[in-house]
This record gives structure tokens, C-alpha cells and sequence, in this order.
């Protein structure tokens, strides 16, 4: 049977472990709500805005796709990888599945661009090429991130790799994230298609359609010109792609360090139940020797 003491101590110890962690999970839950109505608050603006690049592209003809950023291209064959992690751990498995997801697509001609402590680790210790590092806060804002996007467009233009894209933890909600790869750049159909779709599978997770109703096509007139109008906007496009990737990261990170330190809590607190339980049966078993030592020793002195 464990020493008393020993137990005494190891019940202390997971109770001031469980006080910490109980504390992480208040903080985190804050946190959580924040990021979560940032994120969610930016999705139906991004939304529409994949949808109006995509009729602007739908809209022009393949001699009018001039703009860098429209045309799909092969001078050096990398691929810039923008890796979305947290700076800080105990997030549970977030950080894992995606840096997993990362190395199932890696080869000799990924560069990596990397936003967040733990990816950034990751990826030096496995000695791959970093071509940048990044470290925002909790709460990033749109300039914030747009400093990253600049980067990347500057390179781009600079022909230091010919696409881009981007991992990340989509969220869904907090008990669900969903490690995501989104291409960014060249925008094509392709990546147009893949926007559009993540947005409508978001709207459909929050709105159902009534039984037999059909959604009625958008269509939309462009003053100036659609090449003329796409041509300025794609820039903005790729600033804030990367921004609503940034936010649902941010949002899906806190929401996994909620119920990872919930789940520490009630943990420690089950342990602190046992630990309970074995050291009353220890004090019991300590009491019933005493008291059979005093009973020979009577019965020894009686005869």
C-alpha cells in the first residue's frame, strides 16, 4: 500500500495542477467567443466576394486573362506553402492533424511560408525551407495580415515560386476542426470553385433549405469593364482569403484549447477522486494494523 504522505501530496499536487488548468479553460473560452464571432461575422462578406470574382472571371474571355495573378505559369516549379498554426500548445491534437496533413503533400519543391510558433518548429527541425516567418497576435486585424499577403504577392511577382497555398484548421464548430488545403494562388476556375463551394457548405451548416425551393441564379452588370474590374480586385481577393484563413485558424485554435483544458479539468478531478479513494483505504488499512498490534500485545500481556 503507498506511503500516506506520498498520496497526500499527489492529491495536492493534481488539485493545483487542476486549479491551472480550470483557469486556461475561463481564459480560453473568452477568447474562444471572440475569435469565433470574428470569424463568422467575416464569412458571409467573403463569401460574396468568391462569388463575384467568380462571375467576373466566368465573364471574360481566355485572351483577356493578362493579370499575373489569373495565369498559371512554370519557371522554377515551386510551390509556396503558407502554414496556418498556433503560437502556443495545448490545443489538443489541432496542430498535429494539419502539420500531418502538411508532410502527406510535401516534396522537393515546397517552400514554406509560416504563420505561428509551432508550425514554424516543426518545419526547422524537420530542416525544410523556410522562406518566411510570421507571428501575429490573438486578435490579428486585416492590416496585420495584409503584411503577409503583400509578402506574398511581392515574391510572386518576383518569380520566386509559381503557386501558392495555403493550410489551415477550417472551423466548423467547437468540438470540430477540420484541417483544409486551399489554393490561392494562380486564381483559376479551380480555386474559384473551391471557394465558392467551402462557402456554400458553411451557409448550408447554418441555413436549410425549405423541401422543392430551387436557389434562383445571380447575375450581375459590371461598370467598368469585367477584365478592367477583376484586374483591381484580385489583389484585394488574396488579402482577404488569407485573412478569413487567419481568423477561422485563430477561431478553431481557442475553441481546441477550450475543450482540450476542459477535458484536463475533469480529468484531474477524476484522478483527485481515486487518489481520494486509494488514500482512504490506505488509512483504513493503516488503522486496522494498529489496532490488531494493540490487541496481540493485550492478549500477550493477559497471559
Amino acid at each position: 500500500m503507498a506511503n500516506l504522505r506520498d498520496i497526500r501530496r499527489r492529491i495536492k499536487s493534481v488539485k493545483n495542477t487542476s486549479q491551472i488548468t480550470k483557469a486556461m479553460q475561463m481564459v480560453a473560452s473568452t477568447k474562444m467567443r471572440r475569435a469565433q464571432q470574428a470569424a463568422l461575422a467575416l464569412r458571409p462578406y467573403a463569401s460574396r466576394l468568391d462569388d463575384l470574382t467568380a462571375h467576373l472571371y466566368a465573364n471574360i474571355s481566355p485572351a483577356e486573362i493578362s493579370h499575373p495573378l489569373l495565369q498559371s505559369r512554370k519557371t522554377n516549379g515551386k510551390t509556396a506553402v503558407i502554414v496556418l498554426t498556433s503560437e502556443k500548445g495545448l490545443c489538443g491534437p489541432l496542430n498535429t492533424n494539419l502539420l500531418r496533413d502538411v508532410m502527406k503533400a510535401d516534396d522537393a519543391s515546397k517552400v514554406y511560408i509560416t504563420v505561428g510558433r509551432k508550425g514554424r518548429m516543426f518545419l526547422a527541425r524537420l530542416k525544410k525551407t523556410i522562406l518566411a516567418d510570421f507571428e501575429l497576435k490573438d486578435s490579428p486585424t486585416f492590416s496585420e495580415s495584409k503584411t503577409i499577403s503583400r509578402f506574398i504577392l511581392q515574391k510572386y511577382e518576383e518569380k520566386a515560386f509559381d503557386s501558392v497555398e495555403i493550410y489551415y484548421n477550417r472551423f466548423v464548430n467547437t468540438l470540430s476542426q477540420v484541417p483544409t488545403r486551399f489554393p490561392i494562388v494562380p486564381i483559376g476556375a479551380g480555386t474559384l470553385d473551391v471557394a465558392k463551394a467551402l462557402g456554400e457548405a458553411e451557409r448550408a451548416e447554418h441555413l436549410e433549405p425549405k423541401s422543392g425551393e430551387k436557389k434562383a441564379p445571380i447575375f450581375y452588370n459590371f461598370e467598368p469593364e469585367a477584365d478592367v474590374l477583376l484586374g483591381k480586385l484580385l489583389p484585394y481577393y488574396i488579402h482577404l482569403e488569407l485573412y478569413e484563413k487567419i481568423l477561422e485558424s485563430r477561431a478553431s485554435e481557442h475553441s481546441a484549447r477550450m475543450v482540450a483544458m476542459k477535458s484536463a479539468t475533469d480529468n484531474a478531478k477524476q484522478l483527485v477522486k481515486d487518489l481520494t479513494l486509494e488514500y482512504n483505504k490506505a488509512r483504513q488499512a493503516a488503522i486496522t494494523n494498529e489496532i490488531l498490534e494493540i490487541s496481540s500485545a493485550a492478549a500477550t500481556m493477559s497471559q
